[in-house]
C-alpha cells in the first residue's frame, strides 16, 4: 500500500530514513526530498519520469525488481501533467518497501529530478545509487553489469553506460541523433579535459561515498546536460583531493543493447540551451 504523504513543511536529516514495511509517497514540496525507503539494500535506482503514463513499461519493471530483490527503486515524478502520478503508484504499492515515488509538484527538469531521487536514494544507505532512463533504452538487466564493475575495481566511483556501436553489439540509434551527440561528445571531452566517449547515455551508477553525495548536494547550473556537470563536480573534488589522475575515479562501461526510443521531450531550444550550458560548466571547471 502507499503510505502517507510528507507534509509540505517537513525536514529531516540527510541520513534519518527508518526501514519501512510498504511503499513510500514523498512530497518534495519542502525543497528537502525525504521519505522512508528499506535500508540494506545493495543499490537503489533512480528513474525520473515526465509524463511517462504511455511509455512506462510497468510490466518489464515490475518483473525485474521481484526478480531483484537486493534493489531498490525510487521514481520520480518531475511535475507530470498527464497520469503518471497514478501509475507509479500503483507499481510502487506492487514492489512493496523496496520502491519509493518522489513527487516534485512542478516541473524542474530532468536534472534536478534526477538530483532529488539519488539524494533521497541515500537516505537508504546502499552501496551504490544510480540513474536510469524510463523507457528503458538501455535494458534494466544491465544493472548487474555496473555492479560487477564497481565491485571489481574499488578505486572507481563512477560508472558511466557508452552507446559504442561495434560488431556483436546491439545499439539501434537515429543516424542524425547518432552524428550530433558525437560531435556533442567531442565538445564535452575538450571542456571536461578527460576522453569520454558518451556523457549523455541515460544509465550511469554511483559507489556511495562521500564525494559523490558532494557531487549532488547542490542544484545543477543545466536542466539537461547536467550528466557533464556531474563529472565536472567529480573531477573538480578530486583535482582539490590532488588526485593524479582524477579521472580515474570513472570508468565507461560499453553497452552491449540499447535502443533509441521515440517521444524524446528534447527541442530544439534545450540543444541549443545546452551549448550555452556547456559553456558555462567548462568555464566553472577550468577555475578549479
Amino acid at each position: 500500500m502507499i503510505i502517507g504523504i510528507e507534509p509540505a513543511n517537513a525536514r529531516r536529516s540527510a541520513v534519518d530514513l527508518m526501514p519501512d514495511t510498504g511503499a513510500q509517497t514523498i512530497d518534495a514540496r519542502s525543497g528537502e526530498p525525504s521519505g522512508r525507503l528499506r535500508t540494506a539494500l545493495a543499490a537503489v535506482i533512480v528513474i525520473p519520469c515526465y509524463n511517462e503514463e504511455k511509455r512506462l513499461r510497468r510490466a518489464d519493471i515490475l518483473a525485474y525488481f521481484e526478480r531483484h530483490t537486493d534493489l531498490g527503486v525510487i521514481f520520480v515524478d518531475d511535475g507530470s501533467r498527464d497520469r503518471t502520478v497514478d501509475v507509479l503508484r500503483t507499481l510502487c504499492a506492487e514492489i512493496g518497501s523496496r520502491a519509493a515515488m518522489l513527487h516534485l509538484p512542478a516541473n524542474r527538469g530532468k536534472g534536478e529530478a534526477v538530483r532529488a531521487g539519488l539524494r533521497s536514494a541515500l537516505k537508504a544507505r546502499p552501496r551504490y545509487i544510480a540513474f536510469w532512463d524510463a523507457d528503458l533504452a538501455t535494458p534494466l538487466e544491465l544493472i548487474t553489469e555496473f555492479q560487477q564493475v564497481l565491485e571489481e575495481r574499488p578505486h572507481l566511483l563512477m560508472v558511466l553506460g557508452a552507446r559504442v556501436k561495434l560488431l556483436g553489439f546491439d545499439i539501434e540509434r537515429h543516424a542524425a541523433r547518432h552524428f550530433s551527440g558525437r560531435l556533442f561528445a567531442t565538445a564535452a571531452s575538450l571542456a571536461l579535459r578527460i576522453p569520454v566517449y558518451d556523457t549523455q547515455c541515460g544509465a550511469k551508477m554511483f559507489r556511495v561515498s562521500p564525494e559523490v553525495a558532494e557531487v549532488f548536494e547542490h542544484p545543477f547550473v543545466s536542466r539537461w546536460i547536467f550528466d557533464i556537470e556531474i563529472l565536472a563536480r567529480l573531477l573538480a573534488r578530486r583535482r582539490r583531493d590532488g588526485a593524479d589522475r582524477p579521472e580515474h575515479c570513472m570508468f565507461e562501461l560499453p553497452l552491449p543493447k540499447w535502443e533509441d526510443v521515440g517521444g524524446s521531450k528534447v527541442s530544439l531550444r534545450a540543444y541549443m540551451r545546452a551549448a550555452v550550458d556547456l559553456t558555462r560548466i567548462w568555464w566553472r571547471l577550468s577555475r578549479t
